[in-house]
């Protein structure tokens, strides 16, 4: 007897670094989103969108993660053989976009964006492959005052989603500044390969600081570190002097800005690049003075670097500084909600002139966790529909009806289209998070009456319930009505639970 021949079944898994996301998720994102945007236009941007895929070579290698496949990038090969990757972030396609539309765009350029970015990292808790970006940028212009909009931008940004002033605060640096203190160690980057990677490898040490503390950034600076899974990662190569004039370089910060800066003059010593950062430090800091954007929401923060390779001057970062006990008692902090920074080099490389620019990243995703952790994504009962239960067939045009009146009056409602009876389709309703069940039996038929079950109010009731008998003589979370007045009736019920003010972001989980 001939063998059956087993059928291929593909495992259900979503990708390793990659998730799916439900709707209370999803609706977070969008309110988060439609905040900022308001605030980015009020700021005079622009939307702008580019391609997930970009060729290759036009995104440049710039990631922090080069130990990974495809430095840091997810490709492929299309069919004439050209090599293409998804887009690591919004800013390498926006410099695209300006030098493939450079004649033709009104200068300064300024543009915002939101969408999906992938990177092939190595993924952890809370870290995956694929996040949503939210930026803003201006192109064309090399004045500090346009890396100051930037970050007066991100601090109003942290308050415009719903954070508190002392939640956050932008930490403001100059990569020139750095090289200024590489220089006076004898580290250069530039054209040759082998300096630049180095320089590259001491910033992405520099950039780990939160994480590792300085004795494991003093390792990444000198020979390397293995950590706590035994991956290996190679350092710099620095001798010990090097790196304690990197890490002194980092722990120059203070409270006072012009004891930060004369720290920093001595570390520069001569170097011209290096003077040069600190006069834009001192320019920043006047102008950020004079916007009344004191220390309260910025602070200049030398241990600042940014991962990415591109910047070449004023760099940026918002920082959650609050911290939340999570559900096992342990300290969580959430760090970088996005920074950003001056990069005058990328649309350079295709134009092959200097086109200064400068622009602000926030990470969507890190910022919904900590607006969650604060309490701030509250319910909104209109996002949850209002369900009409179908206990006859025969009727189910009536229910129908019902629903496209709601649906009429802008209350979001469905009817029940399943096969269950009674007990099912209300187990449904309050699975899906309804505010409201509506029933239309025969008792209620007979009379031209429709029931309204408060499904928020029982729920919240049924806890002080001591009996059923209580229970059914109060019936407190169900009204019935005359069918005319239905629309009537479900706004006035929905009323019940709207707050004083506009609901905020967020969802009821169904």
């Amino acid at each position: 007897m001939a063998k059956k021949k087993k059928t291929f079944r593909p495992k259900a898994r979503v990708p390793k670094g990659l998730r799916d996301r439900r709707a209370d998720d999803v609706r977070s994102e969008r309110a988060v989103l439609a905040k900022i945007q308001t605030l980015y236009e009020l700021y005079g941007f622009d939307p702008l969108e580019t391609s997930a895929f970009e060729y290759t070579d036009a995104l440049g290698k710039f990631l922090p993660d080069l130990d990974r496949p495809n430095e840091g990038v997810f490709s492929l090969q299309d069919d004439d053989e050209q090599w293409l990757s998804l887009r690591y972030d919004l800013t390498a396609p926006l410099a695209r976009f300006v030098a493939e539309n450079y004649d033709g765009l009104t200068k300064p350029f300024r543009r915002y964006q939101t969408g999906p970015v992938w990177r092939n990292e190595k993924p952890g808790p809370g870290r995956f492959r694929q996040f949503t970006q939210f930026d803003a940028d201006t192109v064309g212009t090399p004045l500090m005052a346009a890396d100051v909009e930037m970050i007066m931008l991100a601090a109003d940004t942290m308050e415009t989603i719903g954070l508190d002033r002392g939640d956050y605060v932008v930490r403001v640096n100059n990569r020139k500044v750095l090289d200024g203190v590489l220089e006076q160690i004898g580290v250069t980057g530039g054209e040759d390969a082998a300096a630049e990677e180095q320089r590259l490898t001491i910033l992405r040490a520099i950039d780990k600081l939160d994480r590792l503390g300085a004795e494991g950034v003093g390792y990444l600076l000198g020979e390397g570190r293995k950590d706590e899974s035994g991956d290996y990662t190679k350092g710099a190569g620095l001798s010990k002097d090097q790196i304690a004039t990197v890490l002194a370089f980092t722990e120059s910060g203070g409270n006072d800005v012009n004891a930060t800066l004369d720290s920093l003059r001595k570390l520069v010593g001569s170097s011209e690049i290096g003077q040069t950062g600190i006069a834009e430090l001192e320019e920043i800091n006047a102008l950020l003075i004079a916007g009344d954007y004191g220390p309260d929401r910025v602070k200049i923060d030398p241990s600042l670097v940014r991962g990415l390779g591109y910047y070449t001057g004023p760099v940026f970062e918002a920082e959650l500084t609050f911290e939340i006990n999570d559900d096992k008692g342990q300290l969580m902090r959430f760090g970088s909600a996005g920074g950003g920074g001056r990069y005058d080099g990328l649309v350079e490389r295709f134009k092959g002139v200097k086109v200064p620019a400068t622009g602000f990243s926030l990470g969507v995703s890190r910022l919904l966790s900590a607006l969650d952790a604060k309490g701030r994504l509250k319910q909104d009962i209109s996002k949850a529909p209002v369900v009409v239960l179908v206990l006859d067939q025969d009727r189910i045009s009536d229910a129908q009806g019902m629903v496209q009146e709601l649906r009429n009056a802008g209350v979001r409602a469905e009817m029940y289209l399943g096969g269950s009876g009674m007990r099912a389709q209300m187990k449904y309703a309050d699975k899906r998070g309804a505010p409201i069940a509506i029933i239309e039996g025969e008792d209620e038929l007979e009379k031209g009456e429709i029931t309204l079950k408060d499904l928020i109010l029982g729920n919240q009731l049924s806890t002080e319930i001591e009996d059923n008998k209580t229970w059914r003589e109060d019936q407190p979370a169900q009204l019935s009505v005359k069918r005319r007045d239905l629309v009537g009736a479900v706004l006035d019920m929905l009323a019940r639970h709207e707050p004083n003010q506009e609901p905020e972001m967020g969802t009821r989980h169904a």
